[in-house]
């Protein structure tokens, strides 16, 4: 997936692109990590910003937590 240079994603996006995943693919919440950091990050952290990583992984965990 790509994304303007210096855009800052936010965890409800995230958030929402994972479910999306999880529903169209019928993928885990753990499938859907991993689909969506290769999409979106292409399995580099670093390529979209440290803001948006983070806000990613926050993403995950409070899904994880639900």
């Amino acid at each position: 997936m790509v994304t303007k240079n210096g855009s800052k994603l936010s965890k409800r996006y995230f958030k929402s692109y994972m479910q999306l995943v999880m529903s169209s693919r019928e993928f885990s919440l753990d499938e859907a990590r991993d689909y969506a950091f290769e999409e979106i990050f292409q399995n580099d952290e670093t390529t979209n910003g440290e803001f948006s990583f983070e806000q990613f992984e926050h993403a995950y965990k409070e899904m994880k937590a639900e």
